[in-house]
């Protein structure tokens, strides 16, 4: 049974989990090629994620057809589309790659609206969903004549991983897995690495193990506590709050993330990233107002 005060401390440290983990990439970027960080992050979160599913259960191979899609949607578009992530943050600072993951409920929102035949959407919902494109748009600020730019770019390629990550979610809870969650998630990153490996080579990138310790420290943290403990945290979270308590999660991330990289980093994050923000957020409240409503009613009761 968990205390108020245990979830409250989970939920802190997932968003620090995965708030410190935009400041690491940015980090491990000064001395590693994209695409192969991205896949040395996710060779060791699933190598310790599939071990330990097979030590808690005899349910961590995916041999059912379900199981078998779900895994494969996830290496594909969860893992190996997060390396878009890692490649924009070559230009973006990561405080404002942190914040843009905070369109990733509404975006999973309007993938379901396509996939899941039970998912619908009010009037006031779209409106949310069209506050949400606001705010990113404030946040990206696009120039037409400078469309290719290093920042702008960067902060297209964060938009497509968060495309990718929102989609590969929908996809898994479509093809509703049975497998163990730490193992589902485990094979997910085998095969995202594998992919994201390809590509490197193909790209040219060299294959080498990180040679600076920062760079060292850099991949232990992504793989090791920003993947594999959090994974842990993540669903542990699920498993006694809820999905939607969970997500909230996402507008505490880009805090600890832009504190950090303001003061690990020196970076400089704009008012207009912080409207966008705010309006993203905002967004987000009417789209789940109903379930945010009966959240807050169920969490008042005694």
């Amino acid at each position: 049974m968990h205390s108020r005060y245990s979830v409250g401390g989970l939920f802190v440290l997932l968003a620090a989990l995965w708030g410190l983990s935009f400041p690491a990439i940015s980090v491990g970027l000064r001395s590693l090629e994209p695409v192969v960080f991205a896949a040395f992050r996710y060779d060791i979160a699933a190598v310790l994620l599939v071990g330990y599913g097979v030590v808690r259960t005899t349910n961590w191979y995916p041999d059912a057809k379900n199981d078998l899609t779900a895994v494969l949607a996830g290496g594909v578009f969860l893992v190996a589309g997060n390396v878009l992530l890692f490649v924009g943050q070559q230009t973006v600072p990561s405080g404002v790659a942190a914040v843009m993951q905070s369109l990733v409920p509404i975006a999973t929102s309007l993938w379901a609206l396509g996939i899941l035949p039970e998912e619908r959407v009010s009037a006031a919902g779209a409106f949310g969903i069209l506050l949400g494109f606001v705010g990113v748009g404030l946040i990206v600020r696009p120039n037409p004549g400078e469309v290719l730019a290093g920042d702008t770019s960067g902060k297209l390629l964060v938009l497509g991983q968060v495309a990718s990550v929102s989609l590969g979610g929908v996809l898994v809870q479509r093809a509703r897995p049975t497998l163990d969650r730490a193992a589902l998630s485990g094979w997910s990153m085998a095969i995202g690495g594998v992919i994201l490996h390809a590509v490197s080579l193909s790209a040219g990138e060299p294959l080498s193990l990180p040679a600076t310790p920062t760079a060292q420290a850099a991949v232990v943290y992504l793989g090791v506590f920003a993947t594999a403990v959090a994974f842990y945290v993540y669903y542990t979270l699920l498993d006694v709050r809820g999905a939607l308590e969970t997500s909230l999660v996402a507008y505490l991330v880009p805090v600890v993330a832009t504190v950090a990289g303001v003061v690990v980093l020196d970076e400089r994050v704009t008012a207009s990233t912080i409207v966008g923000f705010l309006v993203v957020f905002a967004g987000f409240v009417v789209l789940k107002r109903r379930a945010l409503a009966e959240l807050v009613d169920g969490s008042s009761r005694p």
